[in-house]
């Protein structure tokens, strides 16, 4: 018998509250050399070749059998992953620019060789898959082992049917990309990383911990532990299960544990055990202070520990309210939220914890505190750093339905795949604090109709079933189904612009949650700046006001037919406090989509009221890139493709962060062509009111009236010399910033994120190139082409400038500067400690060095 504390069980029930968690599956740090499992990288030594359709445009014929073990792949290219292969190019003008303009159809194979020691002989061995984008198939030693065709799901499988043990074993990956298979760059391969995982007979399933908090108050706080184990031996065994709870940091410090009483797991099955213990005084996770836990849950069989298995969560609660928006810990938070796609600029698709850890940071530091995964399942390195940097998240699964929105998007598996993908994006997820929500979808066609209706029902009805604990979202674009019966479908209603909708929403639908899933939609160049400025007056102005040469200008007034500028998206917020707050599209530039330099007739535009309008709008883009759609990445960004902020992100520093001392000028103060013409100024400050001077003399006082968010002198006429501001708070001095003319161009100037990283292999260094005059003021305008070499432990693994025209590659040793600035992303050789220099050059700038130091 067991204690009433804990049961064996095939089907849990939940109570359905909404609070809590996050799960990793490592070696524990129990007793090593009698625990089984065993969690190493499988990133080494990959094989990797191209058919189907190649990098510039030809076509290479794929040979039958290149998942058998003799096929002779000596002359395959050797890599480590993760790996993109699109993001080496070519930039082909031929190739949708919605989808980036680069190669990412066609079929890849990767093939690695491996040996498992005799020593593992009646172990599991599984392989894990965090992403492969797409369809792909998995084979050992010649046998099929699965598939998986969503490409940003994970997924597992079992090698041991088809594994030698103590012999060598070769395992393959088909993956193929098709045309059209996305309304942005996808990117291609297995583009994140790979484990191989192995176990005893008897452990704990995958994902196979799911901890929640249902009673949370300051002096306790319950938890509760179910775990699924798995039992792959023909006989019936004895099973105990202990847990562990600790603190978690780099001391861990015990707070409480329990043991089940014995239960017996039957032959070939899985069985899920519950468990419940009581922390006293509980650090919550917040986003202020994101206290987290840790579960070691260890499986003995006859007192012998045989798998040992860890999950970090966080105690919290949260609640979504129709009256006044999210409440976490039971205070309510504002929703300062941006979507981020999931390349990562100059890298693609490939993902790299450092460079998603450098966007979160500068997110934060604009006053973010939280993301909405647009629209897929992100990296599960995201939501570790989500929960250590305290950052909410939306974690969304899919962008269309049965109803496709391109050629090849998900419709086309949604039939056969959508409960599997939906299952593997909550078991793993949900153990996670930073997730609050869980959203099934993104302005997908079907949110009109009644079908529409009945297959929110049942995403939601899979998410309840998997995790009752947070609620479910859609973010809608029409204005019908946010007003309609739909709206009983999931949890809390997202509205992604239909900014006209909210007052009306608050009127007619009491008693329900809402927020803006998808905001502002404003866009920008960095650093690009158009005479004279004329605010837009209606949307065909957004769309075509400010653009020029496939540019668009950074005074923050335009963006596309059904945008509205931040400011604007502020002041709703402020008038209905209903709302949970926002998701600003986009945090970060992304390859693909460059609205309003679209070309249209190549995917789906989902904003405009009928067709007739979007034909309008498709003529207008036309006119905008004459004929031509050459730009390859967004302009949606607050900040750009390589993190260099644009001036909008002070517009949203300013507001989100109000007790931070700040002031930002634009545009840049050097105008030789434009002695005594009109040159307004903006100021965004987190002030109340601000002193603009020219030379030393006033320009006048300005003071923010409510609900407005930027100070502005129009009538500011240009003399080259000095531009300052000094922004006041209450009546006092509160922050200043000078704008100066630029000189002569004299140098390159370099500056590392980070001067010391570790020698692993896979720790990045973002290194800035100012171009700049002799005293140090950035030349705002200049291209000039850098090159690049690098010494010692280290290699260049991206390149890139901003600029979303720009089709140079994001490798190799040479890369134009835009506006001044210039990026070089440096990685680490794994083993390889010592001095890295990185050298650059440019005509007339002379040689500029920096160092690094590998440990």
């Amino acid at each position: 018998m067991l204690s009433p504390q804990h049961a064996w069980c095939k089907t849990p029930r939940f109570a359905r509250i909404l609070v809590l968690v996050l799960t990793v599956a490592l070696t524990s740090a129990l007793d090593a050399a009698s625990v089984t499992r065993s969690v190493t990288s499988f990133n080494e030594d990959w094989r990797f070749a191209r058919y189907g359709e190649m990098n510039y445009g030809s076509f290479l014929e794929e040979p039958a059998g290149l998942e058998k073990a003799p096929v002779d792949d000596s002359n395959w290219r050797e890599l480590r992953l993760p790996h993109d292969w699109a993001i080496e190019g070519p930039f082909r003008d031929d190739l949708p620019n919605a989808e980036g303009k680069l190669p990412y159809m066609g079929i890849g194979w990767y093939r690695k060789t491996f040996t498992v020691p005799e020593s593992d002989a009646g172990k599991q061995v599984f392989v894990e898959f965090d992403g492969a984008m797409s369809h792909s198939k998995v084979y050992l030693n010649d046998q099929y082992v699965g598939e998986w065709p969503y490409g940003y799901s994970s997924f597992r499988f079992d090698l041991t049917p088809h594994l030698k043990v103590g012999k060598e074993n070769v395992l393959a990956v088909r993956l193929e990309n098709k045309i059209r298979m996305s309304r942005w760059y996808p990117g291609a391969g297995i583009y994140r990383k790979v484990s191989l995982v192995k176990t005893a007979p008897v452990h704990i399933a995958h994902w196979g911990t799911y901890v929640t908090t249902p009673e949370v108050s300051v002096n306790s706080a319950t938890v509760r532990i179910e775990t699924t184990v798995r039992n792959h031996n023909k006989s019936a065994h004895p099973v105990e299960l202990r847990h562990e709870v600790y603190e978690a940091g780099l001391k861990r410090v015990k707070v409480a544990e329990t043991t089940t009483g014995k239960g017996s797991i039957a032959p070939d099955s899985t069985e899920v055990a519950t468990a419940t213990l009581e922390l006293s005084k509980p650090k919550r996770w917040d986003v202020e202070s994101p206290n987290l836990y840790l579960v070691v849950t260890s499986v003995l069989q006859n007192g012998k520990l045989v798998d040992s298995y860890e999950t970090t969560f966080g105690v919290r609660t949260i609640k979504f309210t129709a009256e006044d928006g999210f409440h976490l810990n039971g205070r309510r938070v504002q929703l300062k939220g941006v979507c981020l796609h999931h390349d990562l600029g100059p890298l693609g698709a490939a993902f790299h914890t450092r460079a998603m850890e450098r966007q979160l940071e500068i997110m934060q530091e604009m006053g973010a505190n939280a993301i909405r995964t647009s629209h897929n399942p992100p990296a599960p390195e995201l939501l570790e750093l989500c929960d250590r940097m305290g950052i909410l998240v939306i974690d969304e699964a899919f962008d269309s339905w049965a109803k496709g929105k391109t050629e090849n998007s998900y419709h086309t598996l949604f039939e056969e795949w959508h409960e599997k993908d939906l299952v593997a994006l909550v078991r793993r997820d949900r153990n996670h604090p930073s997730v609050i929500m869980w959203s099934t979808g993104n302005e997908v066609f079907e949110l009109h109709s009644d079908e529409g209706k009945r297959i929110s029902q049942r995403l939601t009805e899979i998410v309840h079933r998997e995790d009752p604990t947070r609620p479910v979202t859609v973010g809608s674009n029409k204005s019908k189904p946010i007003m309609g019966d739909w709206k009983d479908s999931v949890d809390v209603i997202g509205a992604n612009y239909n900014q006209g909708v909210y007052p009306i929403f608050l009127e007619k639908n009491p008693g329900y949650a809402i927020y803006g899933s998808e905001t502002s939609s404003t866009t920008s160049s960095r650093g690009e700046y158009y005479f004279p400025v004329k605010e837009p007056r209606n949307r065909a102005q957004k769309l075509r006001g400010g653009a020029r040469n496939n540019q668009i200008s950074s005074y923050d007034l335009w963006g596309p037919g059904w945008s509205i500028t931040p400011d604007e998206q502020f002041a709703l917020l402020e008038k209905y406090p209903n709302f949970a707050g926002e998701f600003v599209w986009t945090g970060f530039d992304y390859i693909g989509e460059p609205t309003p330099f679209l070309a249209w007739d190549q995917t789906l535009d989902l904003n405009f009221k009928n067709e007739a309008e979007a034909k309008r709008a498709q003529e207008a883009n036309k006119r905008l890139n004459k004929g031509k759609a050459s730009s390859r990445s967004s302009y949606f960004g607050i900040v750009d493709l390589c993190g260099f902020p644009k001036d909008r992100y002070y517009l949203y520093q300013a507001h989100w962060r109000p007790d931070y001392p700040m002031a930002h000028i634009l545009p840049h103060w050097t105008w030789p062509e434009r002695i005594d013409e009109i040159t307004p100024v903006y100021v965004y400050t987190s002030g109340d009111e601000a002193e603009l001077f020219l030379n030393g003399e006033s320009l006048g006082r300005r003071s923010k009236k409510q609900y407005e968010y930027r100070l502005k002198w129009n009538d500011v006429k240009y003399q080259p010399g000095e531009l300052k501001v000094v922004a006041y708070k209450g009546g006092k001095p509160w922050a200043e910033q000078t704008m100066k003319t630029a000189g002569a161009p004299s140098q390159l100037s370099l500056s590392a994120d980070r001067s010391t990283i570790k020698a692993d292999g896979d720790d990045l260094s973002f290194i800035t190139v100012r171009i700049e005059d002799s005293e140090g003021t950035m030349i705002p305008q200049a291209g000039d082409l850098i090159q690049f070499e690098i010494t010692g432990p280290g290699e260049i693994v991206g390149l890139g400038n901003g600029d979303p025209t720009n089709h140079e590659s994001f490798q190799g040793d040479q890369h134009s500067a835009f506006n001044g600035l210039c990026l070089a992303i440096v990685r680490t050789i794994d083993g390889q400690a010592g001095k890295i220099t990185i050298k650059t050059r440019a005509k007339g700038l002379g040689e500029s060095t920096l160092s690094l130091n590998s440990q």
